[in-house]
């Protein structure tokens, strides 16, 4: 028996170039974290049919809501998904090209009304019906630009769409199929991105800090090889003494504010949080972690000193005599010891790697 209902597809516009010529994996976590995002906006009480890999088929069985609603329902999603981006992109420390990229994706929006019905295949709800396969028709249209939402005749079979905020600007057009004409109106959405309040960098830093102890080396490799291999985690264990891991915790890629979790030889264990990042491969890279209780801190600067990359570890405790006296005490010199020869490891690592064709 087939039912009227709401179709409504958010479309990540520019996601086939996104995974098809750049890094799989990173792609893999920022298509997955902006497609739970659109699921979470839900705010009408749509049912989700079925993720097709860049979009989400919605549906809602009823009466059309009103445009008004629609429209509320379109600019929630649109604009968290490019909060998300933005924040990501400002946030970011990985310096693939899946990661550099992910600003450049864009979300458009198809809504019609029609006629469909559901059947299940074992856990899963499918949707069948003509209105169907003309929803997804209209993915593919003639439309310039991919940051638009679409309205078919099926909401609106006898008028022109209202004018819902002072900045929209409504066009037809229209889908020509193997099975006749698809009107349609849109209005691009562009302008909402430009309303967007920037997101502020959380504040990890220690606030009041001193420098308790440097070590450095210069290293005979590329300084974009060397960010590398000391950027990703995965690679800590590997050159840092006495690390035996370093996880990440609650989030998929990096960033400003993402935690991590170092795992020592010993069996012991420290949340940080990746407190601050400025990449210029050109002259200087530096990036910092803190300690959950915002005691002590880690910077890693690579720079260019009289031609050679230099990798330079400064840590810093919190500031205060006490602190500093007790530290000078009992743990400098070991500290010291075992950062020089993190350094003199990850010398020997860093001439094993390759730098990946993505970076």
């Amino acid at each position: 028996m087939q039912h009227k209902g709401l179709l409504f597809i958010p479309d990540i516009s520019g996601f086939t170039r996104f995974v098809n010529e750049i890094e799989l994996e990173h792609s893999r976590h920022i298509i997955q974290q902006l497609l739970e995002l659109l699921i979470n906006a839900n705010e009408v009480g749509l049912e989700v049919s079925e993720i097709e890999g860049d979009a989400i088929l919605f549906y809602k069985f009823g009466e059309p809501l009103e445009l008004e609603a629609i429209y509320k329902q379109v600019e929630r999603m649109f604009c968290s998904f490019h909060q998300h981006i933005n924040a990501y992109n400002a946030r970011r420390i990985c310096q693939c090209k899946a990661c550099i990229s992910a600003v450049n994706l864009s979300l458009k929006v198809i809504t019609h009304y029609g006629e469909f019905a559901t059947y299940n295949v074992k856990n899963f709800s499918k949707l069948i019906g003509k209105d169907v396969i003309v929803a997804h028709q209209l993915l593919k249209n003639d439309i310039k630009q991919h940051e638009y939402w679409l309205v078919t005749s099926g909401l609106l079979p006898d008028l022109q769409p209202a004018e819902l905020t002072g900045w929209m600007e409504w066009n037809s057009s229209k889908k020509q199929t193997e099975t006749g004409e698809i009107p349609f109106h849109y209005t691009q959405l562009s302008y909402l991105k430009e309303t967007l309040p920037p997101d502020p960098l959380p504040s990890l830093e220690l606030e009041q800090k001193e420098k308790w102890l440097t070590v450095y080396r210069d290293y005979d490799v590329d300084l974009k090889l060397l960010c590398f291999t000391v950027l990703h985690f995965e690679f800590r264990h590997q050159w840092q003494v006495g690390v035996k891991a370093v996880n990440e915790v609650q989030h998929y890629l990096p960033g400003i504010g993402s935690t991590h979790r170092h795992q020592f030889d010993n069996g012991g264990s420290v949340l940080m949080y990746t407190s601050s990042f400025v990449y210029n491969p050109e002259e200087r890279v530096i990036f910092s972690e803190t300690d959950e209780q915002k005691k002590n801190s880690t910077y890693y600067t690579m720079e260019i000193v009289n031609g050679k990359p230099r990798l330079t570890l400064d840590y810093y405790g919190k500031k205060g005599t006490f602190n500093k006296l007790l530290y000078t005490l009992t743990q400098k010199k070991k500290m010291q010891q075992e950062l020089q020869q993190s350094l003199e490891n990850l010398d020997k690592l860093v001439k094993t790697m390759v730098l990946p064709l993505e970076f």
